[in-house]
């Protein structure tokens, strides 16, 4: 997940950019509605190296400076952080545009499972991988990651322990260049372990694993690493590596720059970057019709939710957090954002599954459902009365009242969105309060700590279900993992870790939805729906785009021939 693996990410997602909304101007209403991208969509102006000249620079845009590079933290599991991480360190699988999962052969021999009592899968490393200090990439490296991330040790900040701590051992398997790892229970993503590899000598101890990826990679192991950090001009700049063993990069540089979603298109019209969401109306308008264009669509996965923050105010009750989920209009937000785009927008019910995948059914029991005489008397039932108007319920002498976090690089769509949450909350005397934070303070400041009432972002690339794992357990020794709303549950996390054992996918999606009930009777977050992914891309520009459930080679990323 990619907010997040997260992520995921967290994409997290986890996870990296925030909702984007369209309540904005109309230009393709008239136009009939596309059935959005198969599962396996992807749009990246495929071509072999032969047809990609040497050179070139691929600008492109993140969301904040980079904090923090160790992407198994809270911070750096922000999704342009690991998007960097996994192009500077060993990528150890990659996914294809169906989602399936293929060893890289750059750092990978091999990596199988050979025994199933107990689980146990044995890597052969690749003889030429070597960190950019030198020393080749080993089983100590494996080991040490693992002891990291297993929970034993609540000094390392780790943001998701799951599959970690399910390892009984790490060591050498029979050769210099393997490595065995034995498992105490089934664990059935074992391949979203380890990757990205961190080196042992800079992730052996807490201070080196919270501290010592902060705003800088001090050891790399990829075709790419970090040439240059400008805060001041928020750049970071990507050079090949000299020391790498694989295939030559096609690309002299690749640089990221911080910029507002507002700005985007504006600087794709100015060639400062080289691809800009085409999503909205008024942005797709502009980009479409700009000479050298493409507009590349994919099927991502990539949702979009409101937190819910049940760890502080009225939200602790979930009585309150039941009824704003009554007042929320899913319905309508979905139908404001897909009025002018050019496919089909599905709803979203469910937390794990997007609807054009395996495993998807509608998990939300009816407490989604837009039912404001439900919302009335679960607040009536929580002890907070009002007069029949719209004005804030009160209990004790205190209002109902919440902020509503967004980041001041939101865009006017985004604003919109948050603008409509506020009405309808106000329906049901609930007051929201807009509170705009810098851009760069987003997620690390609030989301990240859970300072806030309400908030709203997106977890992409979710493709393992069990990167999204650290989004719903509860928070432990004040660590959030990326529960940043901290509700959750002892039978969620129940459920969640037997999905995580069960190697039999069908098995597996039963839990998951077994758990997503749950969730949404805790009132954990609100989904939405999965974000279409349409994007303008220079045309010159090959083997990148919408990628869909793909990961992204950037040795063979570049420039066509003229």
């Amino acid at each position: 997940m990619r907010p997040t693996p997260a992520a995921a990410w967290i994409a997290a997602t986890a996870a990296t950019a925030l909702l984007v909304t369209g309540c904005g101007s109309s230009g393709q209403d008239s136009a009939p509605k596309k059935a959005a991208p198969a599962v396996d969509g992807q749009d990246i102006n495929a071509h072999p190296l032969a047809d990609i000249r040497q050179g070139g620079t691929l600008k492109t845009a993140i969301t904040q400076w980079i904090t923090q590079y160790n992407v198994n933290t809270v911070d750096g599991a922000q999704g342009d952080a690991q998007d960097i991480a996994r192009t500077v360190l060993p990528d150890l699988f990659d996914s294809d545009a169906r989602g399936a999962h293929h060893i890289n052969p750059d750092f990978l021999v091999s990596a199988k499972v050979t025994s199933s009592s107990p689980q146990t899968v044995e890597y052969t490393l690749n003889p030429k991988a070597t960190w950019s200090d030198g020393k080749p990439l080993s089983w100590h490296d494996f080991r040490t990651q693992w002891r990291a991330l297993n929970g034993a040790d609540k000094a390392y900040e780790a943001a998701d322990t799951s599959g970690y701590d399910q390892i009984a051992e790490v060591g050498q398997g029979a050769g210099a260049h393997t490595v065995k790892v034995t498992f105490k229970a089934p664990y059935a993503d074992w391949q979203r372990l380890f990757d990205p590899l961190y080196p042992a000598a800079h992730y052996g101890t807490p201070a080196a694993f919270n501290k010592g990826w902060s705003e800088k990679v001090p050891v790399s192991a990829n075709a790419f690493r970090v040439g240059r950090y400008d805060r001041t001009a928020q750049t970071i700049t990507l050079v090949p590596d000299s020391r790498w063993w694989g295939r030559k990069p096609k690309l002299d540089s690749i640089t990221y720059r911080v910029l507002d979603f507002t700005a985007r298109t504006d600087a794709y019209l100015n060639r400062e970057i080289d691809y800009a969401t085409a999503l909205l109306p008024e942005d797709y308008k502009r980009l479409a019709k700009t000479p050298g264009t493409d507009i590349r669509r994919g099927a991502r996965w990539d949702e979009v939710h409101i937190s819910l923050n049940g760890g502080r105010g009225p939200l602790k009750d979930p009585r309150v957090r039941q009824a704003i989920q009554h007042a929320v209009d899913r319905k309508g937000i979905d139908e404001a954002f897909a009025k002018d785009l050019s496919f089909e927008l599905k709803p979203l019910d469910n937390h794990f599954f997007m609807p054009n995948q395996k495993g998807y059914k509608d998990t939300t029991g009816g407490y989604a459902d837009h039912d404001l005489e439900a919302a009335r008397k679960l607040l009536d039932a929580a002890g907070w009365k009002g007069d029949g108007t719209d004005a804030p319920r009160t209990r004790g002498g205190s209002r109902l009242s919440l902020d509503y976090v967004l980041s001041a690089g939101s865009t006017s769509a985004q604003v919109d969105q948050a603008e409509l949450v506020q009405q309808q909350l106000a329906q049901v005397g609930i007051k929201v309060e807009l509170k705009k934070v810098p851009a760069n303070d987003y997620f690390n400041q609030f989301v990240n700590k859970g300072n806030f009432d309400l908030t709203s972002f997106r977890n992409v690339d979710a493709v393992y279900t069990s990167t999204l794992t650290p989004g719903f357990v509860r928070p432990r020794n004040g660590n959030l993992f990326q529960n940043f709303g901290s509700v959750g549950s002892p039978k969620v996390d129940a459920l969640l870790r037997k999905a995580g054992e069960a190697t039999d996918q069908a098995t597996a999606a039963g839990l998951y939805n077994q758990a997503d009930a749950e969730l949404w009777r805790l009132g954990h977050s609100i989904e939405l729906y999965q974000r279409p992914e349409i994007l303008a891309v220079r045309s010159g520009l090959a083997n990148y785009g919408a990628e869909g459930l793909a990961d992204i080679d950037y040795t063979k990323v570049g420039w066509l021939k003229k």
